[in-house]
């Protein structure tokens, strides 16, 4: 088989991560981007009979689904009981995915019951479930295990599940406990044994190698590969789905059908919604992935792209961006000079050059954004006007009250006044900062993300860095930051940055 088919867990195994619990309405938009933009093949949105809020979840996904004719293409983790079976059947589901036990040691252990009682009690689950008119997928979990300590054990199962005709099989490796080289054998095994069923692979990254043993599953030509958005799952989480589907892509005889520019948006969405941040440098969306920091780096890019691969920024929907600081060299300032359309001759970029490596020693963040002020700063130019001046403000947050703000700016040298009230001090602020821009018909750009960064041990009067990232429109997105002591200074001090570069812009 040329096209592997992708199963994304996020709804189910990946909300499995501690601290994790999506809304009704949250759950129906990421199943949906998944769906109609990534393009998944599939998707497991929910384990029978949780709770209401996940009955909810579900129905609404399964809803939507077959009003755009992918109903079979939500599927639901059902257990070894008919409850769960009803649970699903109410709410319109049309695939389980039946949890049994892959290994003897969790049948045995966890279930207190023979293989042969196991076995029994599947194969009537299964047939209950048929007579619904579901179609039943089978976990093996812990089957990385079994073929470990019995293979004989997983191999009878797997001659009832056939019997019963159940559609695939899941391969899971439920403690991520497998190396590539092992699963391969395991896999060959299999596969040689059963050459018409249809297997799916279930990978964990406890060890780290989730994302490798999948290219093993899709070499394997197995039916499918299971992953989840932004690696998420139980303790180390499960195969990234980024990651998966770029080295089948690029790395096996194998193709997916992932809209592989959708990916960062996807990764953003449930990282909003999940709270759990990427660490930067994760392959594909971490936000550093994309930037070159060396100017050797810059220097063979510039002269030919002799540090690029093919996993380039525009395949993702991103942007190569040449970080400024210590290590930076000309190659570098020059790259940013042209994304900003400046020009400077040899002498004046080596003078800005000098100081951004300057503010680098003294572990000052430089963005690209900054580089203006920096070369108005350094050559005493007006590249960079200051249209916008904070001259006056006061936040007040008081308990039982609204936070409350008061502003005075400079605009063209015209002052202008405003106050509101916000949800918090900083959105009273900003509250207060669109009513003075609204009178002169500037629109602010959406805030898209807020982050606040204080050295490990710092102190309560440590320097802060709140760190804003800007969204003029679907393409166009940048980051200011501001450093002082209290950290709503700071973020003002972005703001300020903000709204010079986009006044200086227009």
């Amino acid at each position: 088989m040329k096209h592997i088919e992708i199963m994304d867990a996020t709804l189910r195994d990946g909300e499995q991560a501690p601290n994790i619990a999506y809304t009704p309405s949250e759950k129906l938009q990421i199943a949906q981007l998944l769906i109609s933009k990534v393009n998944v093949d599939r998707i497991e949105v929910a384990s029978a009979g949780v709770s209401e809020g996940e009955k909810e979840g579900a129905r609404n996904i399964i809803k939507w689904a077959k009003e755009n004719g992918r109903h079979e293409s939500v599927e639901i983790l059902g257990f070894a009981n008919k409850k769960s079976v009803d649970w699903i059947n109410e709410i319109d589901g049309k695939v389980i995915n039946l949890l049994t036990k892959g290994s003897e040691r969790h049948c045995r252990g966890q279930l207190r019951k023979t293989p042969e009682e196991h076995y029994a009690q599947v194969a009537d689950l299964i047939d209950y479930t048929h007579s619904l008119g579901m179609t039943v997928n089978v976990y093996l979990e812990d089957w990385s295990g079994g073929m470990k300590e019995n293979k004989k054990y997983v191999f009878d199962f797997i001659d009832k599940l056939l019997e019963k005709k159940v559609k695939r099989i899941m391969l899971a490796d439920t403690l991520g406990i497998v190396n590539s080289q092992i699963l391969k054998e395991y896999l060959d095994e299999t596969i040689a044994k059963y050459p018409d069923a249809v297997f799916d692979y279930h990978g964990h990254n406890d060890y780290g190698l989730a994302t490798a043993n999948s290219i093993v599953a899709a070499n394997a030509n197995l039916n499918a590969v299971h992953c989840c958005v932004n690696g998420l799952g139980e303790r180390a989480g499960n195969a990234s789905l980024c990651e998966v589907v770029a080295n089948i892509n690029d790395m096996t005889e194998r193709t997916t059908i992932i809209n592989e520019d959708t990916l960062n948006d996807i990764s953003t969405t449930v990282m909003n919604l999940s709270g759990k941040r990427m660490a930067s440098n994760s392959p594909i969306v971490g936000v550093d992935v994309y930037t070159q920091t060396c100017g050797v780096h810059a220097d063979g890019d510039k002269k030919g792209n002799l540090y690029a691969n093919a996993l380039t920024p525009e395949r993702f929907n991103r942007k190569r961006i040449y970080a400024l600081g210590k290590l930076s060299g000309k190659a570098s300032i020059d790259k940013n000079l042209e994304v900003l359309g400046l020009e400077l001759n040899d002498s004046d970029r080596d003078k800005v050059l000098k100081e951004v490596i300057k503010l680098g020693d003294r572990k000052e963040k430089v963005t690209p954004e900054d580089l203006p002020f920096i070369i108005a700063d350094v050559l005493k130019t007006d590249d960079c006007n200051k249209v916008v001046e904070f001259v006056e403000y006061e936040v007040v947050t008081k308990k039982g009250s609204l936070p409350f703000a008061k502003i005075k700016l400079t605009y063209n040298e015209e002052t202008l006044s405003a106050e509101s009230s916000g949800d918090g001090g900083y959105d009273a602020f900003m509250q207060a900062v669109r009513l003075a821009m609204d009178t002169k018909g500037i629109t602010i750009p959406i805030l898209s993300d807020y982050e606040v960064r204080i050295p490990p041990g710092g102190k309560t009067d440590a320097l802060v860095e709140t760190s804003i990232k800007w969204q003029l429109n679907c393409e166009n997105t940048f980051i200011t930051t501001g450093v002082e002591c209290d950290q709503l200074e700071a973020a003002i001090d972005a703001t300020e940055k903000m709204l010079n570069i986009v006044l200086n812009n227009d």
